[in-house]
């Protein structure tokens, strides 16, 4: 079985995600990590340079070349829910988190948005992106996890796994 965790950037996906790969023993995928090991390119030079949709295309490429995978945690980016083939594949392949953070959290947790390679930026802001996927990833998750300010990853993973396999607390 695999997990997939989805939400906005700065939700927590790469710093939940391993905290919960080390503690299943599973193997962490970072999609975004593939997409610049791909390109040679940080994910804002690649939008700069090609745009959003060669980010996005590159994106649902890394998700569905991930082939028969188990045992993993994998975190796409932010923008993954643009993608129905993605969202699909993924919801085949894993039970599917979104790790719910408020927008006040999320504009704090990254201040430098525009420099951070989120999709969207250019024509609408921050608050704008965040309500548009909201919907999406809603629309998209087996579970909502809600991230509460600045709660322990620990507490976070705990959630995750008991939804996961269904574990009484």
């Amino acid at each position: 079985m695999n997990i997939t965790l989805i939400g906005m950037a700065g939700a927590g996906k790469s710093t939940i995600g391993k905290a919960l790969a080390k503690r299943l023993d599973y193997t962490f995928i970072d999609v975004d990590r593939l997409i610049t090991d791909r390109t040679g390119m940080p994910l804002q030079v690649l939008i700069d340079k090609q745009g959003d949709s060669a980010l996005l295309r590159f994106e649902e490429e890394a998700i569905l070349g991930l082939g028969q995978v188990d045992n993993c945690i994998i975190s796409p980016g932010g923008s993954v829910i643009y993608s129905e083939k993605s969202m699909v594949y993924l919801k085949n392949i894993s039970k599917v988190f979104f790790l719910d953070a408020s927008f006040r959290s999320i504009a704090r947790r990254i201040p430098n948005a525009r420099r951070r390679g989120i999709v969207g930026l250019r024509d609408r802001s921050l608050k704008e992106l965040f309500e548009e996927r909201l919907v999406l990833y809603n629309k998209y998750a087996d579970f909502s996890v809600k991230i509460r300010g600045k709660e322990n990853i620990q507490g976070i993973v705990d959630r995750v796994i008991r939804l996961c396999f269904m574990v009484e607390s």
